[in-house]
């Protein structure tokens, strides 16, 4: 049977619990959903062209060594992907309530992940504490569905950027040691530097 757990603008995130004859594991449904205010042709296209980009990325980035969920197929004629369920804590629901430490530790984790990501070239996009998962000991890193390759400090910058804003949005008692901690493991310093930049422009904008 599967579950809605997410929908987006984009696509739909089902889990299916049962067991097929595909899978020894729930499993992860994304369906890049069709848009009616776009020709049929022309929307099949972009809907290819986004699901296989995003496969791409998600493979690559496992490939470095990345913890992301693995890909056991993509659907061609639905513009499915069908990835491992991870079993574990969204960091935006349940960070808050860990001790201290494992806050801590636990932004340690996702610096270090966004590190390997960003030297690699992998551009998140979207990377927000709703986009981690903490799954016993390990940092998951998931939803690639804005992501591509860059190697321009700027877009790692942005990164960067987004993870920070969703610590002061949805973790605000603390998020400043938070994301102290997170650079403790992510470490390029220049990317560090170009944040303070972009940080700057998007405050000139209100």
């Amino acid at each position: 049977m599967k579950k809605l757990i997410s929908q987006g603008a984009e696509a739909k995130i089902f889990v299916d619990y049962i067991s097929s004859h595909f899978f020894d594991s729930p499993t992860i449904h994304k369906i890049r959903t069709p848009k009616s205010y776009r020709h049929p042709q022309l929307d099949t296209k972009i809907r290819t062209r986004r699901t296989r980009s995003e496969a791409k990325i998600i493979n690559k980035a496992a490939s470095f060594g990345i913890n992301v969920p693995k890909i056991d197929s993509i659907d061609k004629e639905t513009q499915t992907i069908f990835m491992t369920y991870i079993e574990g804590d969204r960091l935006s629901e349940t960070l808050n309530s860990y001790p201290e430490k494992k806050q801590f530790t636990t932004m340690q984790k996702l610096g270090k992940q966004t590190a390997l990501l960003h030297k690699n070239n992998i551009i998140h996009g979207d990377l927000t504490t709703s986009n981690t998962i903490l799954s016993e000991d390990k940092l998951f890193i998931i939803d690639f569905g804005l992501g591509f390759i860059s190697t321009k400090i700027e877009d790692k910058a942005v990164d960067l950027h987004l993870i920070k804003q969703a610590l002061e949005a949805k973790h605000f008692q603390n998020h400043t040691d938070l994301f102290t901690n997170f650079l403790k493991t992510y470490k390029d310093e220049e990317v560090i530097k170009r944040l303070e930049v972009v940080e700057k422009r998007g405050r000139y904008k209100h």
